[in-house]
């Protein structure tokens, strides 16, 4: 099960016995007992540690409406593939908080559901990704050193650490670190972490998280066709980034948006899209933007139960 990482480290588990069945969940799901080691590589772009694991152990977290969880889960199952985890009222802060959490993984990309049932403390809400890391400690400083600030500094869970760390131009992302590996395949395609950002801070952000990640520019096109963000008649800059946590891809506006442009911050590859749309709706999800070509691909912008609005799309 693809997120196994991510259903460790937020089963903030008081007692033995929630413990060990948490444990057991691990096993059903072919979590190994071997701890994530530290690495030691470096590139030329920075001398600070690659801390990543893979793309497979990194979800997106979304945060549904209340009361919406169980249907979104469904939904996004239904809509991708794969297959959930159970629910479980969990404190995933460093103070006192709870969540309803289910997690679900399918071979297109993994999400983190939660449906908070109290106040939402600081730090918490806005990060948009869970990556795991082979030491919290490293990771944080290596962060850090990069370019990196510290929203929510490490803290422990039952299973493992936590932090929620920010790049230039306000994107928040979480790191994490299990004390049990799982051991996951990769998915069949890897998706996108969508973020969109002025042109005061884009090349700041993509140098840093360059250095984090060990990453590479795949593609930098100054004049990418503004339709992919609901403005057709105009042209934008899109830069494409891989690394071991998976595919960026930085959209660079002014901000002037239409709804729902810059609110997904996933985009999933699948191999057909519109069978996937037929799944998504009858799952109760509402395609936002039809289908339309550029850039060698069919996209749409699909909103699923919960609020959570994603990018979809194939390959031509």
């Amino acid at each position: 099960m693809t997120g196994l990482a991510m259903f460790a480290r937020f089963f903030n588990v008081v007692s033995t016995r929630g413990l060990v069945g948490f444990i057991g969940l691990l096993l059903l799901f072919g979590a190994g007992p071997h701890s994530v080691c530290s690495a030691a590589q470096t590139d030329a772009s920075s001398t600070t540690t690659d801390v990543g694991v893979g793309s497979q152990y990194d979800d997106t977290h979304v945060y549904v409406s209340h009361g919406d969880l169980t249907q979104f889960v469904e939904s996004f199952v239904s809509t991708f593939g794969g297959r959930a985890t159970k629910q479980l009222v969990l404190t995933i802060t460093p103070t006192p908080s709870s969540t309803l959490w289910q997690g679900a993984s399918s071979p297109e990309g993994s999400i983190s559901g939660f449906d908070f049932q109290t106040q939402l403390p600081y730090g918490f809400g806005y990060e948009r990704t869970g990556y795991l890391v082979t030491n919290m400690d490293t990771a944080v400083r290596a962060a850090v050193t990069d370019g990196a600030d510290i929203i929510v500094a490490p803290f422990a869970d039952a299973i493992g650490r936590d932090a929620i760390i920010e790049w230039p131009g306000g994107v928040m992302m979480q790191l994490y670190w299990h004390t049990i590996a799982a051991h996951d395949p990769p998915f069949t395609t890897v998706p996108e972490n969508r973020v969109y950002l002025s042109p005061v801070k884009a090349d700041e952000f993509v140098r840093d998280f360059i250095k984090f990640s060990h990453g590479h520019i795949v593609s930098d096109v100054k004049d990418a066709p503004g339709i992919e963000i609901g403005l057709p008649s105009t042209t934008y800059r899109r830069i494409r980034i891989s690394s071991i946590f998976g595919k960026v891809v930085v959209l660079v506006t002014d901000g002037h948006l239409p709804y729902p442009y810059g609110i997904e911050n996933t985009g999933y590859q699948v191999a057909n899209l519109q069978e996937t749309l037929g799944k998504a709706e009858a799952s109760g999800a509402t395609v936002l933007v039809a289908p339309f070509t550029s850039g060698g691909r069919e996209s749409s912008i699909v909103q699923f139960p919960g609020g959570y609005i994603a990018e979809i799309h194939s390959d031509l």
